[in-house]
């Protein structure tokens, strides 16, 4: 793979499921060698359907996509070969060692005697597992097993590795040891990592650049601070003793947009969330535009800009309400996007959790 081609390329891919269910609505993607790439969307938006194609283990209906440098649907052994897989769920045999579990992993990519004694040592140390090398897999804490999963994903070297929802389920401590690990493994390998999350503060400590999935479709792209950067001013929060309905969300912009200074305006419920120039100064403005208007305010909160109203900016809605759309539509699993299988997707082929096979 040439250093000037990208690691990862996908052109207008679309997926539809039984029923009429959209998961892909026309995703693009452009991830550099050597970088940590984060998918950033709630549950449902496309991001695992997206991985899974990348990944040869689900055809999309249309568009292109190549990693490596070799094409998903023309050559997906070579793809194969070239990437390294971390699935939501667990894939190791719990039954079996941590060793053994990284032993088998190696054989079947064709590593084999010392060479494959040196790398399971390695791994074992690097991942912090060597005291639990030889204990059976089911007898590992939760972030242990995530660990001996990335382990898995690195036993045959892929130039790109694929986290999908890597700390899903994981406690803060067990969640913070992984994201310095991720961080090592981009520094210290040069690995291309896509990062799938629907944790916004996973994104923003973790990738060089993120894709915000919406609906089956990258709304915006770049860095987590420039994106961040476009919104100039302070993130005002208010929260209403009521919510508005309809009408009377329209009879109230007008006097929102009235408040100088004030920008960006966007009314949900009992929330309203607006840009301003100059927070601290825009609050006392805000409630008096409201309370003159008869409308009580519960709290109100400054903030510099986030992922979460970057989100808001491109999608429209708050994340936390895509989260709970997603939620109540049913979406299968923590990034699941299809209606069928444990993961949301009838796959095309069998995996280990260290890579498709």
């Amino acid at each position: 793979m040439s250093t000037s081609a990208p690691a990862v390329a996908a052109h207008q891919l679309t997926k539809t499921y039984p029923g009429g269910v959209t998961a892909l609505g026309g995703m693009d993607l452009t991830v550099a060698p050597g970088t940590v790439f984060g998918l950033l969307g709630p549950n449902g938006a496309g991001k695992s359907t997206t991985v899974k194609i990348l990944t040869t283990l689900a055809r999309p209906d249309s568009g292109t996509a190549t990693v490596a440098g070799h094409d998903v649907l023309r050559h997906p052994g070579r793809v194969r070969r070239a990437i390294g897989v971390v699935a939501q769920k667990s894939g190791s045999d719990p039954v079996a060692t941590g060793r053994e579990n990284l032993q088998l992993q190696g054989r079947l990519y064709g590593v084999h005697g010392a060479m494959l004694r040196r790398r399971v040592g390695e791994l074992l140390e690097r991942f912090g597992l060597a005291d639990a090398a030889d204990r059976q897999v089911k007898g590992y804490s939760g972030g242990m097993q995530r660990r001996l999963d990335v382990a898995l994903g690195l036993v045959h070297r892929p130039t790109v590795l694929f986290l999908d929802e890597p700390t899903t389920g994981l406690d803060p401590e067990a969640r913070a040891a992984m994201w310095e690990e991720i961080s090592r493994l981009a520094g210290d390998e040069g690995l291309t990592i896509l990062l799938n999350t629907h944790y916004l503060e996973e994104a923003d400590r973790l990738a060089e650049r993120i894709a915000i999935v919406d609906r089956g479709r990258v709304v915006v792209e770049g860095t987590p601070d420039g994106l961040k950067g476009e919104l100039r001013g302070d993130a005002v929060h208010l929260e209403l003793g009521e919510a508005l309905g309809e009408a009377g969300g329209t009879l109230l912009r007008p006097v929102l947009d009235a408040v100088s200074g004030v920008h960006d305006i966007q009314l949900e419920g009992r929330r309203i969330s607006a840009r301003a120039d100059d927070g601290p100064a825009a609050v006392p403005a805000l409630l008096a535009a409201l309370d003159g208007a008869g409308v009580t305010v519960a709290a109100a909160t400054v903030a510099r800009p986030s992922l979460d109203d970057v989100y808001l900016r491109y999608a429209g809605r708050r994340y936390a309400e895509a989260e709970a759309a997603a939620e109540a539509a049913g979406t299968p699993g923590a990034g699941g996007d299809g209606p069928t299988g444990p993961g949301g997707e009838r796959t095309d082929d069998l995996t280990t959790a260290g890579g498709a096979r």
